[in-house]
């Protein structure tokens, strides 16, 4: 089979393909062909030494396929975004990929192989940060700061789903959104205006999606008892904020790591979110497709920050 690789830190440019044994599956295990995998900007930052991944190693967090042998049955097909992928252990960015059973996921009948490897990362994010994390509620308000990133896009789709109202953040107002209303973030005035879009009385949750220059704006948005979701961050990774503004509002401050989630419990949020695409709620993003061969040039459009989703076809 044709795998990715790299065997150095860098940009895009140190990937290889390279010709390699298929692996067996072993008891408990099953033998995925790879229809589709996503380059997601985490995907880049691995490749560039950003997780000080061991190397060499292949990347690829996401993907769609068919179960070809192994303890599963045949011809089913799956969608995931396996735990560590591409980071701790070889990713899904070559043709075939062996996992344990528990760790897989019936792809959403509605959606092509393309499309289901584009939602992992972004949605299984998205869903971990609101529902798991945050306790989204219906009728609550959730401010989504980077509303028109991927993972910002997510969140706007499953908060609706769930009978959640949104309030997105973002620098880019022309910027595509199904958010209820839309913040300028460059006003300096982005709590100001999450108060008169709520009555005065501030978001239920945040969702950060951005960090650093952004953080303490948004949790000055918070109602009291109000919580925000940190889930990234910048270059500069330290913030400040007023302490006491916050433990008068009695403000919570959560984190998530999607790098530690398990196999088996992104499965089960992949089940969750099954019923959303199958429903119509929730829709797969813009895409890109590009041959294995030309995996340089997908990663490099997402390092330039390209807005539709780069998706490998082995």
């Amino acid at each position: 089979m044709k795998m990715l690789l790299f065997e150095t830190y860098g940009l895009p440019e140190v990937l290889q393909l390279k010709d390699v044994p298929r692996p067996e599956p072993a008891a408990g295990e099953a033998l995925i062909e790879i229809k589709a995998t996503a380059v997601n900007p985490s995907d880049v930052k691995n490749v560039a030494g950003s997780f000080n991944s061991p190397l060499p190693r292949v990347p690829g967090r996401d993907f769609a396929g068919v179960v070809v042998a192994g303890d599963a049955v045949r011809g089913l097909e799956v969608w995931g975004s396996g735990p560590g992928f591409g980071v701790a252990r070889d990713g899904a960015h070559r043709e075939f990929v062996v996992m344990p059973v528990d760790w897989l996921s019936a792809k959403p009948a509605l959606l092509s192989m393309e499309q289901a490897a584009a939602v992992g990362v972004p949605y299984v994010t998205a869903w971990s940060a609101l529902m798991q994390t945050g306790g989204l509620e219906p009728g609550e308000t959730v401010l989504v700061v980077g509303a028109t990133g991927a993972v910002g896009r997510a969140a706007t789709q499953i908060a609706h789903w769930k009978g959640a109202r949104v309030i997105g953040a973002c620098r880019n107002i022309g910027s595509p959104t199904e958010a209820d209303a839309l913040v300028d973030v460059t006003s300096g005035e982005l709590d100001k205006e999450v108060r008169a879009l709520t009555g005065g009385k501030g978001a239920d949750l945040v969702l950060d999606t951005v960090g650093a220059h952004m953080f303490e704006a948004a949790l000055r948005c918070l109602r009291p008892e109000g919580r925000q979701v940190a889930i990234t961050s910048s270059i500069e990774r330290r913030v400040s904020f007023d302490l006491i503004d916050f433990y008068r509002n009695r403000s919570r401050l959560l984190g998530v790591n999607t790098m530690t989630l398990t196999g088996a419990g992104t499965a089960e949020m992949l089940n969750a979110l099954r019923d959303g695409f199958e429903s119509g709620l929730l829709c797969p993003p813009e895409l890109q497709t590009w041959p294995l061969e030309r995996a340089v040039e997908a990663y490099e459009a997402v390092r330039q920050g390209a807005r539709a989703k780069q998706v490998l076809v082995p």
